[in-house]
């Protein structure tokens, strides 16, 4: 969604290839335009048969879902869910464990102060026990990230956007962390190898950044870096941002050898492999960052599939015990499609009948038997019909 004009991919019914290739990818050709960057195209994944084997027919909910996995709707905005209303616009998630269960924390994508983020916790059993608010009087609460000591990073996608730091119990005040950055926000993703967060940028040529902090475990204070391309090896390299405040030029603006890229989208970053993925909603692409050695590839590129993607409108990822990588759609056909670690990318589920909406906040309960996800704008296409699933089955916890 663009923070600016609320608008989505799927404005004017318009396809979103169209859209995206003729609108952001222009954008950010110009910014690119005489930086001479190179990049790995690696071996981009291909279309194949997925672990789960094929969709069945849709549910009562409308997923269809590989035999085995069931579904249900655990809350809708503006109704009731643990005697919370809950939220408009359900965006980016994450679980979280509790001493009786664990709790799913959600953003509200709402502009100008509206936003926030609410949170449903459930039992061991997956009943819910109650919902209540986490964070209010926020802009576009987008997507977000967790970090190892049990917080949620809530970001602002709005054009001085911040990170707020949530305590999932609601039991700490929220604080904004501005030594992270003031922009246009989208994703956040810790490494706690190298104890860094990294920062995805919603704009047609947002930056991706890494946080370094003064003590780990603080984000109060300190070093907020860019990715930079080297023109004629494209080895990856970080520099620091003068002014992460924004005082007087934009964060992308402010080193000269960073890399832009088409639509920073949804961040995860898998310790098992020591890999950023991101995506980039304007080219269609996920991409892995080797983060020992900073060599980025392109591990997905929907123009580069043999045939129809079955993966297009990229957006949210979180990456899961068996490295497989998910990745929610905003637009495409409404899929959530996993990318085995053998590049092979598949259908996980299809969503009928939300045509004017977006997946988004896909994340795994700490057993790993479940995955929540909402639908922004559910079946009419408006923020206020949001609803939020839970899948439950068989995931896999190692690959093969």
């Amino acid at each position: 969604m663009c923070a600016q004009c609320g608008a989505h991919v799927h404005c004017g019914q318009m396809n979103r290839r169209e859209l995206v290739r003729g609108g952001i990818v222009a954008a950010g050709a110009l910014a690119l335009a005489g930086t001479g960057w190179v990049e790995a195209l690696g071996a981009p994944a291909q279309t194949g048969a997925g672990p789960y084997g094929p969709l069945r027919a849709a549910d009562r909910n409308g997923l269809e879902l590989p035999a085995g996995f069931t579904s249900r709707i655990v809350a809708r905005s503006r109704s009731l869910v643990g005697g919370y209303v809950w939220h408009d616009a359900p965006d980016g998630g994450a679980c979280f464990p509790t001493s009786t269960g664990w709790v799913y924390l959600s953003n509200s994508e709402l502009p100008a102060g509206t936003g926030g983020v609410g949170a449903i916790r459930f039992r061991r059993d997956g009943v819910v026990e109650r919902g209540y608010r986490v964070l209010r009087g926020t802009t576009g609460n987008c997507a977000g990230g967790v970090t190892p000591w049990h917080r949620w990073l809530s970001c602002e996608e709005a054009p001085r956007g911040r990170v707020w730091e949530c305590d999932p119990a609601a039991a700490v005040r929220p604080v904004a962390r501005p030594a992270m950055g003031v922009f246009q926000h989208e994703a956040a993703t810790c490494d706690a190898d190298l104890r860094v967060v990294y920062l995805t940028e919603d704009r047609p040529d947002g930056c991706l950044y890494r946080f370094r902090p003064v003590t780990w475990g603080d984000l109060s204070r300190g070093v907020l870096e860019v990715f930079c391309l080297a023109a004629q090896t494209g080895r990856g390299s970080w520099q620091r941002v003068p002014d992460p405040l924004a005082s007087s030029r934009d964060t992308r603006f402010q080193v000269a050898a960073a890399r832009a890229f088409a639509g920073g989208e949804g961040a995860c970053y898998s310790g098992v492999t020591r890999s950023l993925f991101f995506t980039t909603k304007g080219d269609g692409r996920v991409w892995r960052l080797d983060t020992r050695t900073s060599t980025l590839e392109v591990y997905y590129d929907d123009s580069a599939v043999a045939g129809s993607p079955p993966l297009t409108g990229v957006d949210n990822v979180i990456v899961s015990r068996s490295q497989d990588v998910y990745v929610a759609e905003d637009g495409g056909s409404l899929d959530v499609c996993l990318i085995t670690p053998d590049r092979v990318v598949s259908r996980f589920f299809h969503l009928n009948g939300h045509s004017g909406s977006e997946i988004t906040g896909i994340a795994f309960a700490p057993t790993h038997d479940r995955m929540y996800f909402s639908s922004q704008r559910g079946t009419t296409g408006r923020s206020r019909d949001g609803v939020t699933f839970e899948v439950r089955g068989p995931f896999r916890s190692v690959a093969g």
